[in-house]
């Protein structure tokens, strides 16, 4: 009895001792800790496809935090609404070692809304608790389970959860029950297994020993270079409405039927519109009147409550409390001109997200929606949550895209205008006076268009004290003293600026001896070079296709003469160009500037030309001039 006593004895503090190890940070291997902030030691995650209207996910994590960047991990914030529910959460904090600190209870983990900061009405809430630790390392583990009640979308996995996270192990387990069916898309080399549990389907996906990814400039290839899986079912069931997403015509067709008979206005609206466009001949006289009436009498306010998350408040509604989220205000804009015979159809896009993949149709691949208004040889597209862009300027992060009309046909993929370098410009002309005493006045007109109107089109909206004080932050001219400036929007039909800065430097020539050295780019220099690297992972663009003209004129005191002007400068490759050009007359230099980026996507490899064009440009931008004073 004595040795099965301690026999027991032994097994059951060997167990505990395992356990209390588990997570011992000292045992992370190596590969997986350089780069990283954190490594997440386990995750499971298993969801069972019920029928077409419910489902269960049972969700377990360990996170390791290596330093105090990885605090941000350090937390479990799992959302639910009216539709899902979340219970049985375990929480533990761990230390170095693997031996427990702290398990939670139910009150330490908040229960609250997640009424984001544009919207008025969220159904959204989230549970979430915030792990602290003084020390370091430390390890986080929690679980829970959630019940759904109408299902557009099944969780999504990745093999790394994003930059400077390596994972030891991670698996997605989805099951299905015979009488449902999905879809999914998965990374190009990651494995699918697929086995029967009785008379259920099981699929599963899995990740080992995954190093972190580094952040990397420029970067637009995340999921190029990790393994990853989305799944969709085929029919749904959700907020007492069925659909199907097996197809885009289906998914707008699903789109489609939750706007039916919500474009009613009021007889007051209608009477407004008639007045308004009574004497206008052409449409698209008539649609600009239109969208300036919703630009000024509207203003952009979520709503996100269950199928109000998809489907758009009745044009009626909107008419009478003059706000909406993107879906309102574009159904509004479609009710009014709907009211003078044009017609127009929403359009489900992906705001700053990649365009709808036209093989794989699903939720989650949208954030916005817009209107598209098809006119005779005329297409435009119109923001309709905006009450300052112009009429058919939809912004960069709209542009260039798949997009899904919706028709009474269903949906029907389409793409978005795309914005040239040329389109999206900067237009600059500087003047700089020099008096004798080499004190310069300095005067900049500019003018921006597109995305870089878009860009610069905050400074039209704010006082002119905060407009001071951002172009002094932004100002590289040595010593200049700011005087007079203006933005300004001449034609709010078109999407142009226009600045102008007054601006006072007695900076401006450096002194050595006798001479007097100038540097000419004054105003859109290059100032720094991103550092070269090895083995980049991702792929890399620039955010949006430009163009920047600059000429800058100086009149030098007459007591200087030229004595140095650099010759020009032309570089060439497949990023873009770059010109500069120096010419002296009389006593006046004029330099010429001009740069062209495309926003094309490149591989890695590529990565390391990229700086060395932009090392080129860097030295070019410092040329210098020579002047000589007169004895």
């Amino acid at each position: 009895m004595k040795k099965i006593v301690t026999s027991t004895l032994f097994a059951w503090l060997s167990l505990a001792a395992y356990a209390q190890g588990t997570y011992d940070a000292s045992k992370i291997d190596a590969s997986l800790t350089k780069d990283a902030v954190a490594v997440v030691r386990t995750e499971e995650q298993f969801f069972d496809f019920k029928n077409i209207g419910s489902g269960q996910l049972d969700y377990k994590i360990a996170i390791t935090v290596l330093n105090k960047a990885g605090d941000d991990f350090a937390e479990m914030a799992e959302s639910y609404d009216k539709f899902s529910s979340i219970y049985n959460i375990k929480a533990t904090l761990y230390d170095a070692t693997g031996k427990k600190v702290r398990e939670y209870k139910s009150a330490d983990i908040r229960d609250m809304s997640m009424i984001s900061d544009y919207s008025i009405f969220e159904d959204n809430r989230v549970k979430l608790l915030k792990f602290y630790s003084t020390t370091y390392p430390y390890t986080i583990e929690y679980s829970y389970s959630q019940d759904f009640k109408g299902i557009l979308s099944f969780p999504s996995w990745r093999s790394i959860k994003g930059y400077g996270i390596a994972t030891e192990k991670s698996v997605y387990t989805l099951q299905k029950s015979p009488s449902v069916n999905l879809r999914y898309l998965a990374s190009a080399n990651l494995k699918t297994d697929s086995t029967k549990n009785g008379d259920k389907t099981v699929y599963k996906w899995s990740s080992i020993n995954v190093p972190a990814i580094s952040s990397e400039p420029l970067s637009i290839g995340f999921d190029n270079v990790v393994d990853w899986v989305k799944v969709s079912p085929n029919e749904f069931e959700y907020d007492g409405t069925k659909g199907n997403f097996n197809s885009w015509k289906n998914f707008g067709d699903w789109i489609y039927k939750l706007n039916e008979n919500g474009n009613t206005l009021p007889l007051a609206t209608k009477q407004q519109v008639q007045n308004l466009t009574k004497d206008v001949k052409t449409p698209k006289e008539k649609m600009r009147i239109l969208y300036n009436y919703l630009q000024q009498n509207t203003r952009y306010v979520s709503v996100q409550l269950g199928i109000g998350g998809f489907k758009p408040i009745l044009a009626e509604k909107v008419a009478q409390v003059n706000y909406g989220d993107c879906k309102a205000l574009s159904n509004y804009m479609k009710a009014l001109l709907n009211e003078v015979g044009i017609k127009s159809n929403l359009i489900v896009i992906g705001n700053g997200m990649p365009g709808l993949n036209p093989a794989y149709s699903s939720m989650g691949q949208a954030n916005h929606m817009i209107l598209s208004v098809p006119l005779p040889n005329d297409t435009t597209f119109l923001e309709c949550t905006s009450q300052h862009m112009p009429m058919g300027f939809i912004g960069f992060d709209n542009s260039d895209r798949n997009v899904l009309m919706i028709t009474e046909d269903g949906g029907k993929l389409v793409h978005t205008p795309a914005y040239s370098a040329k389109d999206n410009f900067q237009d600059r002309k500087t003047k700089v006076n020099f008096a004798e005493d080499g004190t310069a006045e300095i005067n900049i007109k500019a003018t921006y268009g597109n995305a870089q109107f878009e860009d610069n089109f905050g400074m039209l909206l704010i006082e002119p004290t905060e407009q001071r004080k951002k172009i002094n932050q932004s100002n590289d001219i040595p010593g200049a003293e700011l005087g007079s400036f203006k933005y300004e929007q001449a034609n709010k039909a078109v999407p142009i600026m226009t600045e102008e800065i007054n601006l006072k430097s007695n900076q401006l020539l450096s002194k050595g001896g006798d001479k007097a050295f100038l540097t000419v780019n004054l105003v859109n220099r290059r100032e720094s070079v991103p550092a070269k690297l090895d083995n980049r992972k991702t792929y890399f663009a620039v955010p949006f296709s430009y163009q920047d003209l600059d000429e800058i004129n100086f009149v030098l005191p007459k007591s200087y003469t030229i004595e140095f002007l650099p010759k020009d400068i032309s570089i060439t490759s497949e990023f873009g160009t770059y010109t500069a050009k120096f010419v002296a007359k009389d006593n006046t230099i004029t330099y010429t500037r001009t740069q062209s980026m495309e926003a094309k996507k490149f591989p890695p490899e590529k990565y390391n030309e990229l700086v060395d064009f932009y090392k080129k440009i860097y030295q070019a931008d410092k040329q210098k001039a020579i002047l000589a004073k007169a004895p």
